[in-house]
């Protein structure tokens, strides 16, 4: 979204007035791309009813390895969230949790990968996980994981951030989801520009691919909203990963 503005003239008047004009603008493709340093994973706590979601979360993990990318995820050692802080710290690579301390009881059995950061709220660790990672991607998961790849979305639209944010649509687990948005871009409630903040693939290379290649067409930082930090939305404000 952008703001011009549009001079027009009173009828039966000399006087001209200046309005305002809100326009959905989409910006024209750049040639860069993304070299990220860390990815947060959004996923589920539990492995799900069929082997293909632990087989795409492996998978994922792998990708992220063979990219010498480090991991920041929910923090829990049970279900894909598991899965995927095992693969990339197996691999060598660096994980790092974020849990809030009353979810420690329930997501975490035994020993975690990497190092684990305890935040007291839901809301911290979000923030926190924003702000360590420079991009995001979803995997299965429940009423969790679509919140926070949710929230994410709309920080990105709202200028909070700029990182690629993307699905793994693993099975086609996400369909109904992504039928959503497009079906709130058709009912006009989601912008053109605004549909394009999130990208969808069903393997984790495919993905991949994707978000290194993500151009940013909504700019958030167009509302003119100024966060904490005096972070805009622009692809190159705030600490991140290197567009080459």
């Amino acid at each position: 979204m952008s703001i011009r503005a549009n001079t027009i003239r009173t009828k039966g008047s000399d006087r001209s007035v200046e309005v305002l004009v809100m326009e959905e603008v989409v910006r024209p493709p750049t040639k860069k791309r993304w070299n990220f340093k860390r990815i947060c994973v959004f996923c589920g706590s539990k492995s799900g009813s069929k082997p293909i979601f632990s087989d795409a979360t492996v998978e994922l993990g792998k990708q992220l390895v063979e990219r010498n990318i480090d991991l920041v995820y929910g923090g829990g050692s049970k279900g894909l969230m598991g899965l995927i802080s095992k693969t990339v710290f197996d691999g060598g690579c660096h994980v790092l949790g974020v849990i809030p301390k009353a979810l420690m009881p329930y997501e975490i059995s035994g020993t975690t990968n990497g190092d684990i950061k305890i935040v007291s709220s839901m809301h911290e660790r979000k923030k926190e996980m924003e702000k360590q990672a420079d991009a995001f991607i979803a995997l299965p998961g429940g009423y969790g994981t679509m919140e926070e790849v949710l929230e994410i979305i709309t920080w990105h639209q709202l200028g909070i951030h700029g990182k690629p944010v993307g699905v793994l649509n693993v099975d086609g687990y996400f369909n109904s989801l992504i039928e959503l948005f497009n079906k709130g871009v058709e009912e006009g409630f989601i912008g053109d520009a605004e549909r394009q903040i999130i990208v969808s693939a069903e393997t984790p290379a495919e993905l991949m691919k994707k978000m290194e290649e993500y151009v940013q067409v909504h700019d958030g930082a167009a509302y003119g909203l100024i966060w904490e930090e005096g972070r805009a939305g622009s692809i190159e404000s705030g600490p991140g990963p290197s567009l080459t």
